[in-house]
């Protein structure tokens, strides 16, 4: 169906389980939150985009033919917002899809830079415009693929698919699995007593990229070690922890720390969907509040503010996990709470972080949602 006006709203996520896993063919358990990027857009009858951004109060035009330039219709360099749904758009063009001139005005309730995906949300947004514009439809996966390509050659940033595929397959009242090995996925009902709330520090990250690059170094160290007795050996995601226990003393203390946490995470999950599938609320919890033990303590990516939301939501009644989202050093906890349960915690929780470290959270309830579409 082809149309010539419309409102598509893309949502952010939140990993529940699964963290730094993605990159070592592991499987995560994200959710698209109805907190979303709202595109309102209309034909035009030239070939250029315009886009304007709302909460920004800025605007840029760019002919979709010249892209490769990464420059506005008046010569000067695309902003950093704008380069997101630039980059979807070149890399449709380069997979021979029509893309359309349009105007769109886009805004966010997503928090920026908190690890919630607003860049991702971003990029499934425009790929969903230029869909119904252009009248031609691709599975989901295939765009959320399209989508994480051009963050990675356009954009420059080297992301692993999980934040693309939840914004574009998201399920409402599931959490996802996917398989980043296999790309393989399926909802998984979020307990039915339950919701999700999100703990904004406030602090955004620092770090992240010097730190994520050394971890992925050593997860790769680690890999190639075993590797030497087993050339089977492709990711972590191919060592039981039993093995991998095997190589303490053997590898520097700091790799055999990460890579353990990876090994043990991917153990997690497997454990997690079970617990899913047999509506158990609790030992989903628990397994959360395990991750984060082992984010600070082995993977080494937790600061004191993310410590402290995570041990006053332990505190407060209905809490049944808390742990750190997203890559780490900053950011947002996410928590389940039971539903009766939240409005209280969503309180407390704030008062509490707040005579503890002088800082307001940005701490609000969110709901498992149906990814990017027209509205």
């Amino acid at each position: 169906m082809v149309i010539d006006r419309g409102r598509v709203i893309s949502p952010g996520r939140v990993n529940l389980l699964g963290e730094h896993v993605d990159y070592n063919d592991g499987v995560v358990l994200p959710a698209a939150i109805d907190r979303y990027i709202n595109i309102h857009f209309h034909r035009t009858t030239d070939k250029s985009v315009t886009l304007y951004a709302r909460d920004l109060g800025e605007e840029c035009s760019f002919d979709p033919r010249q892209l490769a330039n990464k420059t506005a219709l008046d010569g000067s360099p695309l902003p950093g917002w704008a380069m997101y749904p630039a980059g979807v758009i070149w890399n449709l063009l380069n997979y021979d899809l029509p893309v359309e001139g349009f105007s769109a005005d886009l805004h966010s309730d997503i928090p920026i830079g908190a690890g919630l995906s607003s860049s991702a949300a971003v990029e499934v947004g425009f790929a969903v415009v230029c869909e119904a514009l252009g009248g031609w439809e691709l599975d989901r996966m295939t765009l959320a693929r399209i989508c994480q390509e051009a963050e990675h050659e356009y954009v420059g940033v080297n992301c692993g698919l999980m934040d693309q595929f939840a914004s574009a397959c998201g399920v409402a009242n599931h959490i996802v699995m996917l398989d980043t090995r296999s790309l393989l996925f399926r909802p998984v009902p979020l307990p039915s007593d339950t919701g999700i709330v999100i703990a904004d520090s406030t602090l955004r990250r620092t770090l992240v990229n010097s730190a994520y690059n050394e971890r992925r170094i050593d997860c790769e160290q680690a890999v190639a070690h075993f590797r030497k007795g087993d050339p089977s050996i492709r990711a972590l995601r191919d060592l039981a922890p039993e093995w991998f226990y095997t190589a303490e003393g053997e590898l520097p203390p700091g790799v055999y720390r990460h890579a353990l946490h990876v090994v043990e995470e991917i153990a997690r999950v497997d454990e997690a969907i079970r617990l899913l599938e047999n509506n158990d609320a609790e030992g989903f919890g628990r397994l959360m509040f395990e991750t984060h033990r082992s984010l600070r303590d082995l993977y080494e990516v937790s600061i004191p503010e993310l410590d402290i939301l995570v041990e006053s939501a332990a505190g407060l009644e209905g809490c049944l996990g808390a742990r750190l989202t997203g890559a780490g050093f900053g950011g947002c906890t996410v928590n389940l709470v039971y539903k009766e349960h939240i409005d209280n915690f969503v309180a407390r929780l704030g008062e509490v972080y707040t005579a503890k470290t002088g800082l307001q959270a940005q701490i609000f309830a969110t709901m498992p949602s149906k990814g990017a579409h027209l509205s």
